[in-house]
């Protein structure tokens, strides 16, 4: 357990970004698999459409540093290729 008050502040804040960053990461993800979902159904007008709400997912946990940028359009990157080979 941390000893100092500045590292007992530190360890709340850790805890703070961990359960936002979670949070955040679990919507990014639930939204990627909306889009394969619709994808493994076969439904090109509704991958469509989860994809254009998944993208916005995607780059705020780019900005938010959740995830690295190369990682973010890859992912965007197979999506959308899957989406166009429907």
């Amino acid at each position: 357990m941390a000893n100092s008050l500045s590292a007992r502040k530190r360890a709340r804040q850790s805890e703070k970004h961990r359960l936002r960053n979670a949070s955040q990461r679990s919507s990014m993800r639930t939204a990627i698999k909306k889009v394969v979902l619709a994808i493994e159904k076969g439904d090109k007008a509704s991958a469509e459409a989860a994809y254009k709400e998944a993208v916005p997912s995607i780059d705020k946990s780019v900005d938010k540093g959740l995830i690295h940028a190369n990682k973010a359009a890859r992912h965007k990157s197979r999506l959308n290729t899957k989406i166009r080979a429907l």
